[in-house]
């Protein structure tokens, strides 16, 4: 063989090597595409899935939240209501404390005073 003939022979061989590269790097390519785009989609569901779920749970969360202040606030008036009743009570009977023993009734004051007096010194 003449050396024209081996260097058409190498480009050739070049060049259909490089065209295969070319083309074995845009099949690469399309597949990337391809894959990134499935995995795209999967994680666009699977934050569509996880966007329900946390929706939900939140849901429940306001629903338990709500309840629990309903109530909170039956046993708070509930519990406000009887601390009147039971001071109202207290304030009568200390009234009529007062009323059946005013001598003793203004000593016990004084002497309170004078002790709370001191310690707040």
């Amino acid at each position: 063989m003449s050396a024209k003939t081996t260097t058409d022979t190498a480009s050739e061989n070049l060049e259909s090597s490089r065209a295969h590269a070319v083309q074995a790097a845009e099949e690469l390519k399309a597949a990337a595409g391809q894959k990134a785009d499935e995995l795209k989609g999967s994680a666009m569901a699977q934050a569509s899935r996880l966007k329900e779920k946390t929706e939900q749970t939140a849901q429940g969360f306001k629903e338990t939240a709500s309840d629990n202040v309903n109530q909170f606030r039956d046993y708070a008036d509930e519990n406000w209501s009887d601390a009147k009743v039971r001071f109202d009570d207290y304030k009568e009977e200390g009234e009529r404390y007062v009323r059946q023993n005013p001598t003793k009734s203004i000593l016990i004051a004084v002497g309170l005073g004078f002790i709370i007096g001191r310690i707040l010194r």
